[in-house]
């Protein structure tokens, strides 16, 4: 059975407060949702001063919905690393991992926007030993014992719950991110299907002498709604998609590879190239994907569309997914 994931990053370009919050309502609702229905995993992200108010506080999020759900995994993906102080973020990930009885899933990546780094008045040039000192601190801060840590004496307290620890893996598509996690005996997250990093990643395993795994995205991972008229969708709400993709596309160079990054320049461009794609059912069930990305919300979708296109997902596609 594929694994199905509900993702949120409450992009609404040109929303008040008032709009924000009931957003923010409805997807911890669809949250609550979602868990009850069996869906696997909530993801979120994380990304700073955009002007379409994309979510900046993930860790946030994902304390409110495991406040709303009872079984339901969140991954954060990802977590800009070099942008938090670690032994805060140590303490936030510990609570949360208490809270939710080990539910939370952390992929720390470095980031790939210059400008989240000038806004924090964080050194672009020093990301690589920024993760590395934060990912170190992560482990040595979850065993409650003392460390040293920037010439003096620490200790984080509480513990977490997971053994060994909360569930942490490195996220990237460089070499360097896949070097990162094998020294570290991290499992590795790359950005999208990239076996040759994988295949580098286990290699560097090797020659560490640490234990690891990938989890690494499908040759295809489209990002998915449920509609029984495709089409009308598409006319009424194509421009929420394109608004999102030509976002993300906007921050990334070439060097940068991800699972959902699309070149399409309109709607009929976006369609045609596949990385979102509105589904009946039936389509949708005959997909035969490996994981199953729902993204009610997106790029501003009216929350009334997002509730439609989950609850058709639950109540006519997950039931057949495992016959």
């Amino acid at each position: 059975m594929p694994v199905t994931v509900v993702r949120f990053n409450l992009v609404e370009p040109g929303a008040g407060p008032a709009s924000l919050a009931a957003r923010y309502r409805a997807a911890l609702e669809m949250a609550a949702y979602a868990d009850a229905c069996g869906i696997d995993t909530v993801q979120t992200e994380e990304h700073h001063g955009v002007a379409d108010n994309w979510l900046p506080s993930p860790f946030a999020f994902a304390g409110a919905v495991f406040g709303a759900t009872r079984r339901i995994a969140v991954t954060v993906s990802a977590a800009i690393g070099p942008l938090y102080d670690p032994l805060r973020l140590a303490e936030e990930i510990a609570v949360l991992d208490l809270l939710s009885g080990g539910r939370l899933v952390t992929v720390a990546g470095i980031g790939y926007r210059p400008e989240e780094y000038a806004q924090f008045g964080v050194d672009w040039k020093r990301r690589g030993r920024l993760q590395d000192e934060l990912l170190e601190t992560l482990l040595k801060a979850w065993t409650g014992e003392e460390f040293g840590y920037r010439g003096r004496t620490v200790r984080v307290t509480p513990r977490p719950c997971s053994a060994p620890h909360p569930l942490l893996l490195v996220g990237g598509s460089s070499k360097a991110a896949a070097r990162r996690a094998a020294r570290l005996g991290l499992p590795f997250f790359p950005s999208a299907h990239l076996p040759e990093l994988e295949a580098y990643y286990k290699e560097r395993l090797a020659e560490y002498g640490t234990e690891g795994w990938t989890m690494m995205p499908a040759a295809e991972t489209p990002l998915l709604h449920v509609a029984e008229d495709p089409d009308r969708v598409w006319a009424a709400y194509g421009e929420h998609f394109l608004h999102e993709a030509r976002t993300y596309a906007s921050w990334q160079s070439g060097s940068i590879r991800s699972a959902v990054r699309s070149a399409a320049t309109t709607v009929d461009r976006l369609r045609a190239e596949g990385v979102y794609r509105v589904l009946t059912p039936d389509e949708c069930v005959a997909q035969g994907l490996d994981s199953l990305v729902l993204h009610p919300l997106a790029g501003g979708m009216p929350v009334d569309e997002g509730w439609r296109g989950l609850r058709l997902f639950c109540e006519d596609v997950l039931p057949r997914l495992g016959a």
